[in-house]
């Protein structure tokens, strides 16, 4: 495996409380929330793995992601252990992906760039930590905009064997680096997320 082999692992287990729907299929400028993802990383990166919490989900995707238009592969898997957050979701991409590393995104983040992405995947040459964390000018982290090693999976399976359930514990055990969103290199646009009806009126700005 190598670094110069590009992963991605799109999370879309989240139930969607705030929004009342499914948010990756949510229509958004005449097509599902989630497609304006895939159209960003496309030429980017060279493998996808959308990570959904049941198979019912799964067959709905099938139908509206077109596989073949885009410039890199695509897996669409059930997470492994269900009801356990994003995390679950996480340990389940991880244990697919073909390479070293991969950029965790949520399905619900419409506005990231490809500026961004591209970002993102120079700073993972000659890498040699287990994770890649944004934070805000706050020091709040981006755990679910962030980096992770394949072999992060090991881990959060103890994790989750101990009930251990966000993000941060995960982050408390790895050796990261931290990247600060600082609206120049990264924009605060790259990471925000669509959680209600009135996040879209702000969307595409």
């Amino acid at each position: 495996m190598t670094n110069n082999f590009k992963s991605c692992i799109l999370l879309c287990g989240g139930m969607s409380r705030r929004m009342g729907k499914d948010k990756g299929s949510l229509i958004i400028n005449g097509k599902p929330m989630i497609l304006h993802i895939l159209d960003t990383l496309n030429c980017e990166i060279d493998e996808l793995i959308i990570v959904l919490n049941d198979k019912e989900r799964i067959i709905e995707y099938e139908k509206f992601i077109d596989k073949k238009s885009y410039s890199y592969s695509i897996k669409i898997i059930e997470d492994e252990i269900k009801n356990k957050g994003p995390i679950s979701g996480i340990m389940t991409g991880l244990k697919k992906i073909n390479t070293n590393y991969a950029l965790i995104l949520p399905c619900d983040s419409p506005n990231i760039s490809k500026n961004f992405i591209n970002l993102i995947f120079k700073k993972l040459k000659n890498f040699n930590k287990d994770g890649l964390i944004l934070y805000h000018l706050d020091e709040k982290i981006e755990p679910l905009h962030s980096v992770y090693s394949k072999n992060t999976y090991k881990i959060i399976e103890k994790l989750i064997k101990n009930n251990k359930l966000d993000v941060k514990s995960l982050i408390n055990e790895l050796n990261c680096e931290f990247i600060k969103i600082d609206n120049k290199n990264i924009k605060k646009r790259d990471t925000e997320n669509i959680n209600t009806k009135k996040d879209i009126e702000n969307l595409f700005y």
